[in-house]
């Protein structure tokens, strides 16, 4: 048997080959999207803080 074979997936029947149930647990998805909502918003505060002191550095530089 070939390395690949043995790493596959069995299919479940359903033809999408990914071996899981097409059941899906809606609370886990919703806690999913929260925590990605919740990650998206620190990087936006992360980068207009960034940006904020870059102007206040250009700023006090050119009062100089």
């Amino acid at each position: 048997m070939r390395e690949e074979d043995k790493r596959a997936v069995p299919s479940n029947g359903n033809g999408n080959g990914l071996g899981h149930s097409s059941k899906v647990d809606l609370n886990s998805l919703i806690k999913k999207l929260k925590e990605e909502e919740k990650l998206a918003k620190r990087n936006n505060l992360v980068v207009s803080a960034a940006a904020l002191s870059a102007v206040a550095v250009f700023g006090i530089i050119m009062t100089l």
